[in-house]
């Protein structure tokens, strides 16, 4: 049985402010670690069930703040991340096709619209 979720997040960090590094090693950052909060917040808040380890289509429509140049490619691994820390799934791994869509600027409501089917 086929089933689906849409769930809006906010706007992710780029991937420079989602990773932190001391040294060799690299770790999520405060604004990494603050997206995971906000994105485990509005799961939870949509009231959707995780979809375990079924296999995934997952579509994202950026909507971003402003009309400066960004790489659609720069949001997907904070935004996935954090849905797999939320439960949405087990890994992204399981993800078979991944849609990005860039949406028109949204100065007072940025943020990535995404659907999970699986």
């Amino acid at each position: 049985m086929t089933r689906s979720a849409t769930v809006r997040l906010p706007w992710p960090p780029s991937v420079n402010h989602y990773w932190g590094t001391r040294g060799k090693a690299r770790f999520i950052g405060a604004k990494g670690r603050a997206f995971r909060i906000e994105v485990l917040s509005a799961w939870n808040r949509a009231r959707v069930q995780g979809f375990g380890n079924a296999r995934l289509t997952v579509a994202l429509v950026a909507y971003p703040p402003d009309r400066r140049a960004r790489d659609l490619d720069n949001i997907l691994k904070a935004a996935l991340d954090a849905l797999q820390h939320a439960r949405a799934f087990e890994d992204d791994s399981q993800i078979d096709r991944l849609i990005v869509d860039r949406g028109e600027v949204r100065e007072a409501d940025s943020g990535v619209l995404v659907t999970i089917t699986g």
